[in-house]
């Protein structure tokens, strides 16, 4: 059939419009924050709330809050939803697990401060630890296969740890046990922890579920990592402060999830302020779930080893990630932009791109990325990084502005710095095997100059 002149004119001027739009997307990578806001939306409840002291709890800090709580949510679940509220008070307090359409409302003046008793986390549920599914003691607050989930309002999170409680089981023979059962494609009912295992449950863990929303809590003393979503979609962190100092204690660490926003957080951590996630050498591989489409924003991150970290658990992969307008600084903060990973995580890394970072101290680099991360080239996979930019990032004061170790087999590639400040440098980058490194409008100066 033929084409007449004016239908071949219109289909030519739309397959340009349309070239002209993919060639403007890939000249800024930025365009595709619009589509990706586009998708993340608040999780919404009915009218409806349910207040904890009716089910039988207590802000006395005394009374063992966990069925009043339990009980509560489970009513607000079967009723179609709402609020649960914690009011005014300290609410004793073990494991919580939230169900569909329940918002657990801790409001300004409480306190959730969860039982010492490691008893109380049990039976075991289905987890991922440091990026290895298991079963093991239940996070502290904990969701699996649920949809329309919140927990908010301006109260306080007391993960009650301390050196003498939960804290002091760190880096025992149970982690190293679980990464091999990890490697062995051990069904995953088989890889059994909890009790005399040591390892230690994570603070908050949504895990294979939908609208996401954490908003506005303070959380402190928390036995591991922080915020970490698994497996999830539609994921808002928003107005969180963490001020949590024990080993391992990352802020937020979403982990294999889809559409993530986390802004006007603010970070003082014991690890990473942000980690970004997607499990553990083979058994990450296995479960093949990238972390794709984060965005990060109007964040506050003091102490902690990276501010914003990807790795070193991404072997799943991770994609699409956009930071911007935020402030770092501690002599207490490693890096600033922190990549670790290795050739047991093998997985790609790639389109990560920062702008209007503000960046004060830190101890080491601004831009690390590291393939030297623990096991280094001692394993049978060759991780991929590609495509990083930093437009507009400043600092004022730094080991390093730049430290890139790539493999020479596995070259990181594709760095891109354009209108950055770096002040007050200690010491030269360090760039060894990286293609494609360019520098536009990048000014550096050396400490003491």
């Amino acid at each position: 059939m033929r084409t007449n002149r004016r239908e071949f004119i219109g289909r030519t001027a739309a397959a340009l419009t349309l070239a002209g739009r993919a060639a403007a997307q890939q000249q800024d990578p930025w365009s595709e924050v619009t589509a990706i806001l586009g998708r993340i939306k608040a999780p919404t409840f009915p009218d409806r709330d349910f207040a904890v002291e009716a089910f039988g709890a207590a802000g006395d800090g005394q009374k063992d809050c966990t069925e009043a709580i339990s009980h509560a949510i489970d009513d607000c679940n079967r009723m179609g939803g709402g609020r649960v509220v914690v009011a005014n008070g300290v609410y004793s307090t073990a494991a919580i697990h939230l169900k569909s359409n329940v918002n657990l409302y801790v409001a300004k003046g409480a306190t959730l401060r969860f039982l010492r008793d490691p008893k109380r986390y049990l039976p075991l549920v289905y987890t991922r630890w440091e990026g290895t599914e298991c079963m093991n003691y239940s996070p502290f607050l904990y969701a699996d296969n649920q949809e329309n989930i919140a927990i908010t309002g301006e109260g306080t999170l007391d993960g009650n740890c301390d050196s003498q409680n939960w804290w002091n089981w760190v880096r025992g023979a149970a982690r190293q046990r679980l990464v091999d059962m990890g490697a062995r494609d051990v069904p995953i009912e088989e890889r059994v922890f909890g009790e005399g295992s040591f390892l230690r449950p994570s603070f908050i863990q949504p895990c294979h579920s939908r609208n996401v929303l954490i908003e506005g809590v303070t959380i402190v003393n928390s036995p591991m990592w922080e915020v970490n979503p698994v497996l999830c979609t539609n994921v808002i962190v928003r107005g969180v402060k963490i001020n949590s100092h024990g080993p391992n204690n990352d802020g937020c660490d979403p982990d294999s999830c889809r559409d993530v926003l986390i802004e006007d957080c603010v970070f003082d951590t014991g690890d990473d302020c942000i980690a970004i996630k997607s499990g553990r050498n083979r058994d990450g591989r296995r479960v093949n779930a990238p972390t794709e489409n984060v965005i990060i924003r109007n964040c506050e991150m003091k102490d902690g080893h990276g501010g914003v970290t990807i790795g070193s658990e991404m072997s799943g992969s991770v994609r699409n990630v956009f930071a911007e307008n935020c402030m770092m600084s501690s002599p207490h903060l490693n890096e600033a932009l922190r990549f670790k990973t290795n050739a047991m995580r093998g997985g790609t890394i790639e389109n990560v791109h920062f702008r209007n970072m503000e960046i004060g101290e830190v101890s080491d680099a601004v831009l690390q990325i590291d393939f030297n991360y623990e096991e280094g080239s001692k394993g049978p996979e060759l991780p991929a990084v590609r495509n990083i930019s930093l437009r507009n990032v400043t600092s004022k004061k730094s080991k390093y502005a730049l430290n890139l170790r790539g493999f020479a087999n596995a070259p990181i590639r594709d760095v891109r710095l354009e209108d950055c400040q770096f002040e007050n440098v200690a010491q030269e980058d360090v760039v060894e095997n990286v293609e494609g490194l360019v520098k536009r409008q990048v000014r550096m100066t050396r400490k003491g100059a």
